[in-house]
């Protein structure tokens, strides 16, 4: 059974401690009997500087995962001759669909009809289409976000009708706790949802992806099916 594993040391470079969380994330693969090619590494530089960014790129990196549009609008002028795509994992209020139809390459926190239609309306204008995941709130903790799972199926069905969004699969955040059950429940449900979908065979709707597990808790996501881990200060290094 894998454990809550401690943070990367912060004082290892750069390129230690990404090889360090490949490490991991083989070793946790090897306990599922799955391919280590199928987990894709993306680095949450939310409150990071641009020159920890370009030293991530340099280490092969093109994806960033972003809380804020308001950090993706000063960086991203910062990193336009690095062909940077700018993920966003945050909570989106629908005033911030501008900036994401300018700056976002993806959006992993889709959870409400009036958040896609204020991004349809600007993705329009702006004659774009992003990829998107549904983010589906499996903890019990009032502070997460997402669509309850029983809205997943119905939500999944009336996004078909947006042609700038395209979806691409889910993403969740368990609850933060020290029982590795109660986190594993979290993950082994958005499985469970993604395979329930998938059944449902909804037109135009691809949900190849989970976008889930973090720094603390990202082997157990992988041994629950993750196809992608958000990690930052494992990466970057602690924050503040």
């Amino acid at each position: 059974m894998s454990t809550l594993s401690p943070m990367t040391n912060s004082s290892n470079s750069m390129a230690e401690r990404i090889a360090e969380i490949r490490n991991r994330i083989a070793l946790a693969c090897a306990r599922a009997g799955r391919d280590p090619a199928e987990v894709t590494l993306l680095p949450v530089s939310k409150t990071f500087e641009v020159p920890a960014i370009r030293e991530a790129i340099a280490l092969g990196f093109t994806r960033f995962g972003e809380n804020r549009m308001q950090e993706v609008a000063q960086k991203a002028p910062l990193l336009a001759d690095c062909g940077v795509q700018w993920v966003v994992i945050g909570h989106l209020q629908t005033n911030k669909a501008k900036e994401v139809a300018k700056f976002a390459h993806e959006l992993q926190s889709l959870d409400r009809l009036d958040l896609a239609e204020a991004l349809e309306r600007r993705l329009q204008q702006e004659g774009r289409a992003i990829d998107v995941l549904v983010q589906v709130k499996t903890s019990p903790e009032e502070t997460k976000s997402g669509l309850e799972p029983t809205e997943l199926f119905e939500f999944l069905r009336k996004l078909t009708s947006y042609q700038t969004l395209r979806v691409r699969g889910l993403m969740t955040m368990a609850v933060l706790s020290d029982d590795t059950q109660a986190v594993r429940a979290c993950f082994s449900q958005l499985k469970q949802l993604q395979e329930r979908a998938r059944q449902e065979a909804i037109e135009g709707i691809a949900l190849d992806r989970l976008s889930m597990g973090m720094s603390g808790d990202f082997e157990i996501a992988i041994e629950e099916g993750s196809t992608e881990i958000r990690v930052g200060s494992a990466i970057f290094g602690s924050r503040g």
